[in-house]
């Protein structure tokens, strides 16, 4: 055993010390331990004898504690309530009840599915502590494969190897209009009458497969999209509709609670589809907190989840 640890004492050595200097005489302290009075006495020696200093002075009034000994008490109370609470800290952490995990989200998630979710989660595990990251699909991808986060809601363009999923919200989207938008006020909005429109997109590396959705949906059109700016995060784009500068895109559930200023209408004809997606890697469900993430996200805690067109489905790899 390497020398660091080899200790010339045992645990048990401390334990009797302790009850020993807690009630300043050895029969009664023997008498708690169920241990014969002759063995505590000879533990107790071997203890002083391996640290080398007296830790009690044996009086005909009883017992006292050395310097010595007040210190080992001070250094070993913190190792013992430590160790005492160990097998419970133990069992919750292997039953998920704490620990940490790391979670990524877009905006979409945040405006729809994830605040339910981790609103359940935190009632039901208030000992894990959840660190959420805004970041895009790209990003996402490349931190779950690289392990930097557990999880992540994000928007697959298309299989996500060595990741499993599971889908949250499948939606088409509308269009966010400024208020003052000619056609703010229509019953119904088709892309073809958004020609003249400028459009507020997301850079097309955050996430290359609803980026080509949408030019899809132009093209089915017959319009030629007119893109004024590409921002991020998403709360960016849609300060720059309220600004008046152009439009974007949306889900029917991530509009429902906009500011006056702007206004959001289904789309009739082609319109790009968002997929919101769970996923974590294949090989982590052995954490844990994740486990118990992954369970409660499972479930169906948000007031989403009956908007009309939105789907819910199976776990895919």
């Amino acid at each position: 055993m390497p020398r660091e640890y080899q200790y010339p004492f045992e645990l048990r050595h401390l334990v009797y010390f302790r009850e020993v200097a807690r009630q300043l005489h050895f029969r009664q302290a023997a008498e708690t331990l169920a241990v014969a009075q002759p063995a505590l006495s000879r533990a107790i020696a071997q203890l002083e004898a391996a640290l080398g200093c007296p830790l009690l002075n044996r009086t005909r009034r009883g017992v006292e504690v050395t310097p010595a000994g007040r210190l080992l008490l001070e250094r070993m109370e913190p190792l013992l309530r430590g160790l005492a609470a160990l097998p419970a800290e133990l069992r919750a952490l292997a039953t998920g009840q704490t620990g940490h995990i790391r979670v990524a989200f877009t905006g979409l998630a945040m405006a729809t599915v994830l605040p339910g979710i981790l609103r359940e989660f935190g009632r039901r595990f208030p000992g894990v502590r959840v660190e959420l990251n805004e970041s895009p699909t790209s990003a996402q991808l490349a931190a779950l494969r690289a392990g930097e986060v557990h999880c992540g809601f994000f928007h697959p363009a298309g299989p996500t190897a060595g990741l499993r999923t599971r889908v949250l919200l499948h939606e088409r989207n509308g269009v966010l209009l400024p208020s003052s938008h000619p056609l703010a006020s229509a019953a119904t909005v088709r892309l073809r009458a958004l020609a003249d429109t400028p459009f507020v997109l997301f850079p097309r590396s955050h996430n290359a497969g609803f980026y080509d959705r949408i030019l899809a949906a132009f093209t089915r059109a017959g319009v030629t999209p007119r893109i004024a700016d590409e921002v991020w995060p998403r709360t960016n784009a849609i300060g720059l509709v309220r600004a008046g500068l152009g439009a974007t895109f949306m889900t029917p559930s991530e509009a429902r609670h906009l500011p006056p200023d702007v206004v959001f209408h289904a789309l009739g004809g082609p319109a790009p589809e968002s997929r919101l997606v769970l996923g974590w890697r294949e090989d982590a469900t052995a954490e844990p907190a994740l486990a118990s993430f992954l369970a409660v996200a499972a479930g169906d805690h948000t007031p989403q989840a009956s908007a009309k067109g939105t789907r819910r489905l199976r776990i895919s790899a």
